[in-house]
């Protein structure tokens, strides 16, 4: 250390041609200058820059896990959310199903109901047009032997007897 001292202390070899660098003791005062502006800076700009970034930093991961544990919580809520409407859909197709077959049960009753109704109004109708029809041919066949007991004597032109 001592010979680097003694190094630095030294005159500098002089040269015919102008030095681009001239080292003598303001070499000390730049130092002592950079040094300074080192400190300051380093207190009053890099140390607060620092902070803020390690601030900022730490709020977005913050922010970032956040996002994560809402995308999370979003996934599990839709997850829950398919399992019930699944159910849903499967307790309303069974509940449709037995509705259908109720439906249909009370379907085939009714028209049972409908049909052993109309079948009776069938069979009094006939019954009724059956005597209609009966006493209608006792008055026709009446008529008949009467309108013929005309025609023959019209056409014989004499009594006929019955």
């Amino acid at each position: 250390m001592k010979s680097a001292l003694a190094l630095l202390l030294t005159a500098a070899p002089q040269s015919a041609e102008p030095q681009l660098i001239d080292i003598d003791k303001t070499v000390f005062v730049q130092l002592a200058v950079f040094l300074l502006a080192l400190i300051v800076l380093g207190r009053y700009l890099w140390r607060p820059y620092l902070r803020v970034r390690t601030e900022r930093v730490a709020r977005v991961e913050g922010y970032r896990e956040e996002a994560a544990r809402l995308e999370a919580d979003a996934e599990q809520r839709l997850a829950r959310a398919d399992v019930q409407l699944a159910e849903a859909r499967r307790v309303g197709a069974g509940e449709r199903a037995v509705a259908r077959g109720e439906a249909h049960a009370r379907e085939q009753t009714l028209l049972a109901e409908a049909n052993a109704a109309a079948q009776k109004k069938l069979a009094e109708a006939r019954t009724r047009l059956n005597a209609v029809v009966d006493a209608e041919r006792k008055k026709l066949q009446a008529d008949a032997s009467q309108v013929a007991t005309a025609a023959a004597r019209k056409i014989l032109g004499r009594e006929v007897g019955a």
